[in-house]
């Protein structure tokens, strides 16, 4: 697909403005327009977010990479950040988003790229890696799950929650949750606090608008049968034959997927893994080390 004329970006109130002083930009890919921070030159690395969060998630790791030689691109995606936000909850599947950003990542011209997952950005990062298998070189993925179950899941409480009728709905929507309760899953508490949970609710701050949270935690398998499952035996193959450099950089202090470390580990048995104490978001606690692992990856994909 042949990139259009960049878009202007949403325009951010000063104070997050000042938290986010990146060259922004907008990419009309399909039916939807996709926000992200397109910052540095050199070698092109994607972070990939997840659930609820957006780039801004990614804003104390991607100064450390761009003084590190690389381009650093940090998509939104589509019902997140300052992305489109579809309102239907059906539109959003593995598959969507996958196809999305590997389509992003064509527009933008990139023919090398190292990919860097969390969250549902680990699926989704993988995703684009089977697409275009020839274009990745290179992945770090942090608190991320990515293999495809071959027995009915283990459903979390919070997962098990996201399905309950009404209930899941109200909170979602109407408290926007998650947003008001990220600091509890966290090793240190106070790498969420006001600032950046102003931040993280500010995309969602309409009703209208908060239809992916809840959309992306019931994308989360929970049977064989469900529609995520076939999307992530794709990415699981891709996994599995992948022949690049991989690092893992985990928060042990997570208690939502903390313990995927294990299947990671599976996936990748030749990754070099970094085990921290933060928690589901390691790159509020522990940007540094995430930074340095991506870097790392990078050069060694270079050199190979």
């Amino acid at each position: 697909m042949q990139s259009n004329q960049p878009l202007a970006p949403p325009q951010l109130p000063d104070w997050l403005r000042a938290e986010l002083p990146f060259q922004r930009r907008l990419e009309r890919i399909g039916d939807y327009r996709i926000h992200l921070i397109d910052e540095g030159s050199g070698p092109a690395v994607l972070l990939q977010h997840g659930n609820p969060t957006w780039c801004f998630l990614w804003r104390k790791v991607v100064p450390i990479l761009v003084e590190g030689g690389v381009r650093v691109i940090a998509p939104d995606l589509v019902g997140l950040g300052l992305s489109d936000k579809p309102r239907d909850l059906a539109v959003h599947s593995l598959d969507l988003h996958g196809r999305l950003i590997s389509e992003l990542v064509s527009a933008l011209g990139i023919a090398e790229l190292t990919i860097v997952g969390q969250d549902w950005g680990g699926p989704i990062a993988g995703s684009v890696a089977s697409l275009q298998p020839g274009v990745v070189t290179g992945a770090v993925f942090a608190n991320t799950s990515m293999r495809a179950p071959a027995r009915p899941p283990r459903i979390t409480p919070f997962h098990r929650f996201s399905h309950l009728p009404v209930l899941s709905t109200f909170a979602f929507r109407v408290l926007n949750f998650p947003i008001p309760v990220l600091q509890f899953v966290q090793g240190d508490r106070s790498s969420i606090g006001r600032t950046e949970r102003r931040a993280y609710r500010y995309p969602l701050r309409s009703f209208r608008d908060r239809v992916a949270p809840l959309a992306l935690a019931r994308m989360v398998p929970t049977s064989l049968d469900h529609p995520s499952v076939k999307s992530l035996r794709k990415v699981d193959s891709w996994a599995r034959s992948f022949a690049g450099p991989v690092r893992l950089v985990w928060g042990t202090s997570d208690p939502v997927l903390g313990r995927a470390l294990g299947g990671m580990r599976k996936l990748f048995p030749g990754a070099e893994v970094t085990e921290t104490s933060a928690g589901h978001f390691p790159q509020e606690e522990v940007p540094v080390e995430l930074a340095e692992a991506i870097l790392d990856v990078v050069r060694r994909s270079r050199a190979g």
